[in-house]
């Protein structure tokens, strides 16, 4: 799987290495979230942990951890050697408990002045984290600080580098950023819903959610006169708007050459989602007409996501279907069209998809066609 290599296994290999130093055995978990100063959101990025998996990701705004919103503002880790928590809380106290956990230390993850997330790490053992055993942490939290904010910056990159590009395109069209906004995060929720029986990581999930926006980038090469067409295309458009596939492609690969973003992690995902969102599950799709285990599973999650986005909508040639409606052409599709697991892992919460339709609401436009 693509995610192998990444920055997760890199952890584990590290808190391995860590927890063969005298003293630092007890060290039984560390966890990365990433910091989005765009949405001011956390999200859990990748985890090592000795035994079963401890917590649920952490998502959410900042402003809803006072706890980290303090780190983040003053630089000072938290220590807590006696995690306390009121019965049955089910906040991140309780949930540590539940598992076992007695010490936990967060330090933000600062660097070049940007704030890039926060470092967790916990241990069952009370009273852990002791003044040497911090100071025997120092390089090794260093040495993760420097792994994710490299990670994070060349990411950011590409990801300003296309979307220089996206607004070629939503100067024609105010509501493709709303498109964009949803359709990555219903992407992100088949993801979460699948992550178990694919044993998908939360690295996995997050380059999903920042990738899925990129799908369609080579719309900007497709002339407005078919782009924006207020009806069914005809067979000659339909063949020039499917070339969007392979000038997108070759958008990204340009991109990453000319930035120097040869080494960008999980460049494939980004690759796979821009060059197989349109194949089907049954093999009629385009541009290659792959079928099943065959389309790359993050290509899958994006295909669903961005034709659910497209149906709820409102476009130039057709009105916005509602949630069941739109619900029943998935589940009709499933096997066909669609991955059977990915559709049913996005509708398995529908009060969670109108959350956020009515977080990114379309404004007035002339209407960018998605889902072709």
């Amino acid at each position: 799987m693509e995610q192998s290599g990444g920055l997760e296994e890199r952890l584990k290999s590290l808190h391995d290495e860590i927890r063969e130093w005298p003293g630092l055995e007890h060290l039984h978990r560390i966890a990365v979230a990433t910091y989005d100063a765009r949405g001011e959101r956390v999200r859990t990025f990748v985890h090592s942990n000795v035994g079963p998996r401890p917590l649920d990701p952490l998502s959410g705004r900042l402003c809803d951890y006072p706890l980290l919103q303090t780190v983040a503002e003053t630089g000072r880790p938290w220590i807590d050697n006696a995690i306390t928590s009121a019965p049955g809380s089910t906040g991140p106290g309780g949930r540590l408990l539940k598992q076992g956990f007695r010490s936990r230390y967060v330090s933000r993850i600062h660097w070049q002045g940007d704030l890039y997330g926060f470092l967790f790490l916990n241990s069952r053992k009370e009273g852990f984290f002791t003044e040497s055993i911090v100071s025997a942490l120092i390089p090794y939290r260093r040495v993760i600080g420097v792994l994710v904010a490299s990670e994070m910056t060349s990411t950011r990159a590409m990801l300003a580098a296309v979307h220089t590009a996206l607004e070629v395109s939503h100067y024609r069209d105010e509501e493709t950023g709303a498109h964009l906004n949803r359709m990555s995060r219903y992407a992100q929720l088949v993801a979460a819903g699948i992550a178990s029986k694919h044993g998908l990581s939360d690295e996995f999930i997050e380059y999903v959610l920042q990738y899925a926006p990129l799908h369609d980038v080579g719309k900007v090469a497709v002339p407005d006169s078919i782009l924006l067409k207020p009806g069914k295309l005809s067979p000659d458009e339909f063949e020039v708007m499917k070339t969007h596939v392979t000038k997108g492609l070759d958008i990204i690969n340009a991109m990453i050459h000319d930035h120097g973003l040869g080494a960008l992690p999980h460049a494939a995902i980004l690759r796979n989602v821009v060059a197989c969102h349109h194949e089907a599950f049954d093999g009629s799709g385009y541009p290659n007409g792959l079928s099943g285990a065959a389309i790359p599973l993050e290509a899958r999650i994006v295909a669903v996501a961005d034709v659910f986005d497209a149906l709820t909508s409102e476009r130039p040639y057709k009105g916005a279907w509602t949630n069941e409606a739109a619900a029943a052409f998935l589940r009709e599709q499933a096997g066909r069209k669609f991955d059977p697991d990915c559709v049913a892992a996005l509708l398995t919460d529908m009060s969670a998809i109108a959350a956020i339709q009515q977080q990114f609401r379309d404004t007035p436009s002339n209407g960018l066609v998605a889902g072709r």
